[in-house]
């Protein structure tokens, strides 16, 4: 038998207080989620996070509460089509905050479940490559 000690852990709730995980369970659920669901915070600086000043400078009226709403529904309706696995790769077009494009530009999300801190399943969107 193969014993090892623990030196550290960093659960789900830690990551969502500090703000390494974004919670939007909330929203996430009425795209069709039965789980909680957290985003990165690079997703969400990548694909969510727009504000007025965002939309001055582009003259693209976009808010995060519509651009959160592209990740969750597109990330449900992927993981809707792909029943079987934990990981499912997708993509979403935004527009970039930074620069002077107003066309929107593909990005490559996944979306994984996991254990969250008690076991339950959850889902954590995220930019590939992320861990």
């Amino acid at each position: 038998m193969c014993e090892f000690e623990i030196i550290d852990f960093y659960s789900r709730k830690q990551a969502i207080a500090d703000g390494v995980l974004i919670d939007v369970t909330a929203t996430a659920k009425e795209a069709g989620f039965r789980w909680s669901v957290a985003l990165t915070d690079a997703v969400w600086e990548t694909c969510v996070a727009w504000t007025d000043e965002d939309t001055a400078r582009k003259g693209v009226p976009q808010d995060e509460t519509r651009r959160l709403w592209d990740v969750v529904w597109v990330a449900s309706r992927a993981a809707k089509a792909s029943r079987g696995t934990n990981r499912v790769a997708f993509e979403i077009a935004r527009v970039l905050t930074e620069g002077d494009e107003t066309a929107p530009q593909a990005v490559q999300l996944e979306a994984i479940v996991g254990p969250g801190d008690d076991g339950e399943p959850v889902v954590t969107i995220q930019l590939p490559g992320e861990d």
